[in-house]
């Protein structure tokens, strides 16, 4: 496990990226009909999503 200290600004800041790139993912996943495509993406958006979890609690 990897522990990153972050200002008050740079966690916003990536908290706002992420969420951005989530919005993305939504859209694509629901836009792909490839069935392996579109399980990768679910994970990469679930993996995205326990960081930003993680940002919360931080916060």
């Amino acid at each position: 496990m990897i522990n990153i200290r972050l200002q008050d600004d740079e966690r916003d800041v990536l908290a706002v990226i992420l969420d951005k790139s989530l919005s993305g993912l939504s859209d694509e996943i629901a836009h792909t009909d490839a069935r392996d495509y579109k399980d990768f993406l679910k994970e990469r958006k679930d993996t995205l999503v326990k960081i930003r979890k993680l940002l919360h609690y931080e916060g």
